[in-house]
């Protein structure tokens, strides 16, 4: 190397003066940096390691020094230290943004977390985690810590770390901290528990978040607020740039496309609420007034929902057009600068797993929140799993006992002949809960989890009449309809007492198998059964297999009968059935069965709602085909209007 820079600094010499300058200034550069180099690696600072070695505190990814913010949705997730059982995969996972701190880096186990008072809510911990001049952020209490982890994984999956999390209570914000996730106190007290949609302290989460963008705005930077139970599929800060001029970009509840492109949806033709679970906010005057206002509103008056309030300001004065191409127009006090962003591609509950909108319009889709689903939580978090864009812990994937799964069978003519009518719907749907109501007691029998399959329906669920579906929505008639359409979620995942409804009976959702997520062991551990005739040449109860792993099963079995040959394979993950048509007579225990059937008539829902007819809701029924004549009308009287018994 040195006999390198001889040869080049003869040439210099032989060449003109002004090169000989250059040559001479570049070899004292580097031997001035060399100098410090060396003197940093060599000499301590403060009793600690070098700036080579792992960057202090407020740089490493940790969270003492980060800002403090409002509100956030709310997850169950470990205890804190030591940092328990991380749900995305740590180290491959990491994500660096130049000087950002890591995250899923927990700090070192012999630390003590920092004061509360060192995440508390500033400019200075905003500037940790803001990269070009913008930051992302949730907030939550501790009930919705695992769709917080969720949300913070899909964005550093997508390579960003200008993030960060309000934490509502101190549980959540010390889980967070051990996991490495960078983490601020709102100073919300909050409980730990998950409040419940439309509930006071529901609302009081509402004002946290308004208060917040009023109080980050001022600090100059561009901010990303987003709900907790929503997703980031793709990196929306280039979708976001491309409208410099907008003061708010906002969701919106829209179910019918305006555009068929990425562009803004057309202003005029949103007639859906603007949803402020996903939007985005410059600092500028005119949105600080907003921000402003909309604080005081809700403050003054409790009952107010923040979204409405919101939407009530906003839409004071909407138009005209900015101009003729952005998509964006004047509103609020005619100086404020909108953009809707397009529901086919930051989605709502229905345009994504309804309509699948971006599907049919071959569009890629930056994000998902679970609007438009019911069963509460249990059933924002089914609709993401379903998806397979929700992160759960490993023992999620391999649950004692195994699983079992099984083929549906559809006629033809129930799946696709006639008008789609309520009748045609149900008949449907009652084909299909049939063969489930068979399968959940084969898994009761088994102590197996079972992979609910996919469901078909012919007609869209709401809250209100409607002729089958959204008229002008992108709907397909039939589509596979979100288990939350037929099936009360939370009733199904939540822990009955076993003296009255028997033993508990896991699910999972239909897209389980095919989750990248399912390990090894479980792939590559299965059983096929296959249904035959009792009888026929080769149809016995037997464990015997074929070579292709493989088990013939005799229809209409017994109790028994199923202990005594699955008993055999009880090493085995997964048992897929070709069918469970007729495979299961009923329990021997008609104690057990009793406690089967009163605990499974509770996890059927309703379907809503028949047009001009109050009510109009019809109620499924678990034992439809053991009562001759029933028919899906809606309650005829308030002394009818109930669950079926």
């Amino acid at each position: 190397m040195v006999e390198g820079w001889r040869n080049g600094f003869r040439e210099a010499t032989n060449s003109k003066p002004l090169f000989v300058t250059i040559y001479a200034t570049v070899i004292i550069g580097v031997l001035v940096s060399s100098f410090y180099v060396f003197s940093a690696i060599y000499s301590p600072t403060n009793g600690s390691t070098s700036w080579l070695s792992s960057p202090p505190l407020s740089t490493a990814g940790r969270i003492h020094d980060l800002p403090q913010e409002n509100v956030t949705f709310q997850l169950p997730v470990a205890q804190p230290p030591p940092p328990p059982q991380t749900l995305p995969p740590p180290a491959p996972e990491i994500a660096q943004v130049k000087s950002l701190g890591k995250i899923w880096v927990s700090p070192p186990r012999d630390k003590k977390m920092p004061p509360l008072e060192s995440f508390k809510l500033t400019k200075e911990l905003f500037g940790e985690r803001v990269k070009d001049n913008v930051i992302i952020v949730t907030f939550g209490n501790y009930a919705f810590m695992d769709f917080i982890l969720t949300w913070v994984k899909h964005l550093t999956d997508l390579d960003l770390s200008n993030i960060l999390v309000g934490a509502m209570d101190t549980k959540l914000l010390e889980a967070l901290y051990w996991k490495g996730v960078p983490v601020f106190d709102m100073g919300s007290h909050m409980s730990t528990v998950d409040v419940g949609w439309g509930t006071p302290t529901f609302h009081k989460m509402g004002r946290e978040k308004v208060i917040l963008i009023d109080s980050v705005l001022p600090y100059g930077y561009e901010l990303l607020m987003c709900d907790t139970d929503m997703v980031w599929l793709k990196n929306p800060l280039p979708y976001l740039a491309r409208y410099p001029d907008a003061d708010v970009l906002t969701s919106s509840d829209q179910v019918v496309p305006t555009v068929v492109d990425d562009s803004l949806d057309i202003w005029q033709q949103v007639g859906a609420a603007y949803n402020i679970g996903i939007f985005h906010w410059r600092p500028t005057e005119s949105a600080k007034k907003l921000a402003k206002e909309w604080k005081e509103i809700l403050l003054a008056d409790d009952k107010v929902w923040d979204q409405n309030g919101f939407n009530e300001i906003v839409r004071r004065q909407l138009g005209p057009s900015v101009d003729g191409d952005s998509g964006l127009f004047y509103a609020y006090d005619g100086n404020l600068k909108v953009g809707i962003l397009p529901a086919s591609i930051f989605c709502s509950g229905h345009t994504y797993f309804v309509q699948a909108m971006y599907q049919q319009l071959r569009l890629e889709p930056y994000a998902l929140h679970t609007t438009f689903q019911y069963a509460g939580t249990e059933g924002k978090r089914h609709r993401l799993r379903e998806g397979m864009v929700f992160y759960d812990p490993p023992e999620y994937y391999d649950a004692p006992g195994g699983f079992i799964s099984f083929k549906p069978s559809i006629p033809k003519s129930l799946l696709l002949d006639g008008k789609h009518t309520i009748v045609s719907h149900f008949a449907l749907v009652n084909h299909q809960m049939k063969q489930i109501r068979s399968a959940l007691a084969i898994a009761s029998l088994l102590n197996r989890t079972l992979v609910m399959p996919p469901i078909w329906c012919r007609l869209d669920r709401l809250w209100f009449g409607h002729p089958g579906t959204l008229v002008g929505s992108m709907t397909r008639q039939p589509f596979i309809c979100p288990l939350d359409h037929v099936f009360e979620v939370n009733i199904m995942l939540k822990e009955l007492p076993e003296d009255e409804f028997g033993p508990g009976i896991g699910i999972r959702e239909y897209s389980f198998l095919d989750n990248p997520s399912l390990p090894k062991q479980v792939k590559e551990s299965w059983l096929d059964v296959q249904l035959c005739q009792e009888g026929k040449e080769g149809c016995e109860a037997s464990n015997r297999t074929s070579p292709s792993r493989v088990l013939k099963f005799p229809k209409r079995s017994n109790e028994d009968t199923f202990k005594a040959i699955f008993s055999t394979f009880h090493d085995v993950k997964v048992i897929k059935f070709s069918s469970v048509e007729d495979a299961f007579i009923g329990f021997s225990d008609k104690g057990r069965e009793e406690r089967f059937r009163r605990r499974v008539k509770r996890y059927v829902g309703i379907w809503c709602c028949e047009e001009n007819k109050t009510p109009g809701h019809i109620y499924y029924d678990m034992y439809w085909d053991e009562k001759p004549g029933w028919k899906p009308v809606p309650p005829q009287t308030p002394e009818e209007d109930h669950p079926p018994l």
